[in-house]
């Protein structure tokens, strides 16, 4: 289930609100609401996280909470045009793994993405230059 359909449920459970009651109060039909929360329906349309949060009143941290959960819940990726061919790849072998990786797996990968700015190539060591006696000191 997507991050979203667990929240959704969640929010309600707090609010102590019916599926039928979050509908009518947003202006959907409560099939719609039941779908996101049993994860059917990909995530939910701006309009529909804007009419949630103003139909429960939702603060600045609520908000933002609910639009990152939201985008978390996204299916599709989508690729710049000048991605290097080798995140293509690796995309693929993800698609075709995804649905078998190990919980372990998926904290390893995501450790790995936490990464993202130790690999910046280091700037190298300006070069020092010796400097040279004069023919003077070298005779002392």
């Amino acid at each position: 289930m997507s991050p979203f359909s667990h929240y959704l449920h969640d929010l309600r459970m707090r609010h102590e609100i019916r599926q039928s009651e979050l509908a009518e109060l947003l202006g959907y039909e409560q099939s719609y609401i039941s779908a996101l929360e049993i994860g059917v329906k990909g995530p939910p349309t701006p309009e529909f996280i804007e009419k949630l949060v103003t139909a429960l009143s939702m603060n600045e941290a609520e908000k933002m909470e609910v639009r990152s959960i939201a985008e978390a819940s996204q299916r599709k990726l989508w690729l710049s045009s000048d991605c290097p061919s080798d995140v293509y790849w690796m995309l693929k072998e993800l698609r075709e793994q995804v649905h078998h990786l190990h919980p372990l797996q998926v904290k390893m990968i995501r450790g790995v993405l936490e990464l993202k700015g130790s690999f910046v190539d280091p700037q190298p060591e300006p070069i020092r230059r010796i400097k040279r006696r004069r023919r003077e000191e070298a005779s002392m």
